[in-house]
């Protein structure tokens, strides 16, 4: 089974805590890191739920209230299997 792959190769992680809950949020977007920082400080600002978009298209909605952190960083390409470098 192949999984879609993006023809970027660079992705952002974006890892958001919910308040009230134990259970994080992680998604894998095409989005800049500062792209994805200027969205999440817009809806903070603005009392609006925050939407971002994932690698293979599906909208996850935050509500502004449980957003209790929010970390973002680029990902690495992810290499498997076994070899010598």
């Amino acid at each position: 089974m192949a999984t879609k792959k993006s023809s970027t190769g660079n992705h952002t992680d974006i890892r958001i805590g919910i308040s009230d809950s134990n259970q994080e949020l992680n998604i894998e977007s095409d989005l800049p890191a500062s792209k994805v920082i200027e969205e999440v400080t817009a809806a903070l600002d603005s009392g609006k739920s925050l939407i971002l978009t994932d690698i293979r298209g599906r909208q996850t909605v935050v509500a502004n209230s449980k957003i209790s952190f929010v970390e973002v960083g680029e990902s690495a390409d992810r290499r498997v299997g076994f070899a010598t470098i």
